[in-house]
């Protein structure tokens, strides 16, 4: 009876969360960047390098653009050659190298003839940490979904990423959060604001899938257009691992959003 209640205990101990670990900390100043993209990639990829050297200036660790930031985004066709992409992507590689920052970054990755809407990740030293490709499309006609859930490390952080309609899809976030993932990138180009019906589920969703999970939340989206609500329609924003808030952007115009956060990491 003794011995049965013991082993019980000690099985309640070993399934608790953070059982027998200690909990580290990892101090990470992170920037979600509201970015206009245009369909010039050189002038998109000038930009972001731009950003990141201002933002590497400030101490930012890690800095996040919208979907397709680097290319542009069209439902239809998307036009920006893979060699055009390919050169764009080794200037942002080499400026996270050379500037000691992180970046994640929407992009389009072209490959046996079959293009996939991706965000490229780039760790401080300019190592390619990941490329994750959209598994739940929305309707893209020139887009392949993605064939993994993306967990990767980034700064000391265990991390995972989504882009756009993938936020409707609580297991892409919830897998990586049970493998130790304490930070969500989520980077989208949302419906615009001729769509104002879906602007609170969107909100929703995403402040959602950090509680449910208890991680943070980098969300990086395009900026509306105030002429003709063309776009989408702003509001990136930086959450905590309870839901809540930390910052927000307006639904027009580029900005930049930075926080410090100090996350809790189990080993």
């Amino acid at each position: 009876m003794t011995r049965n209640l013991i082993l019980n205990l000690l099985l309640l101990l070993l399934m608790a969360p953070g059982a027998l670990s200690e909990t580290t900390s990892v101090k990470l100043k992170v920037a979600a960047v509201q970015f206009r993209s245009s369909f010039d990639v050189a002038d998109n990829q000038r930009r972001i390098v731009q950003t990141l050297e201002r933002l590497a200036e400030q101490g930012v660790n890690v800095a996040a653009f919208p979907e397709c930031a680097l290319t542009g985004y069209r439902e239809e066709v998307m036009t920006a050659g893979a060699e055009e992409v390919v050169a764009a992507e080794e200037q942002i590689r080499k400026t996270c190298r050379k500037r000691k920052i992180a970046a994640v970054v929407g992009s389009i990755y072209k490959i046996n003839d079959r293009s996939y809407d991706t965000a490229v990740v780039f760790d401080s030293g300019g190592e390619l940490r990941e490329r994750y490709g959209k598994v739940m499309l929305a309707g893209e006609r020139w887009a392949t979904p993605g064939n993994h859930i993306a967990f990767f490390e980034l700064e000391g952080v265990p991390s995972t990423v989504i882009i756009c309609h993938d936020e409707r899809y609580p297991e892409l976030v919830r897998l990586p959060a049970i493998q130790g993932a304490c930070m969500a990138y989520y980077i989208s180009g949302e419906s615009g604001m001729a769509e104002e019906s879906k602007l609170a589920p969107y909100r929703a969703q995403v402040m959602a899938r950090a509680v449910e999970n208890t991680l943070y939340i980098v969300a990086a989206n395009t900026p509306g257009n105030v002429k003709d609500n063309t776009g989408s329609h702003g509001q990136s924003r930086i959450i905590q691992d309870d839901g809540n808030v930390l910052k927000e952007a307006s639904f027009y115009g580029d900005e930049i959003l930075i926080e410090s956060l100090d996350i809790k990491i189990n080993p």
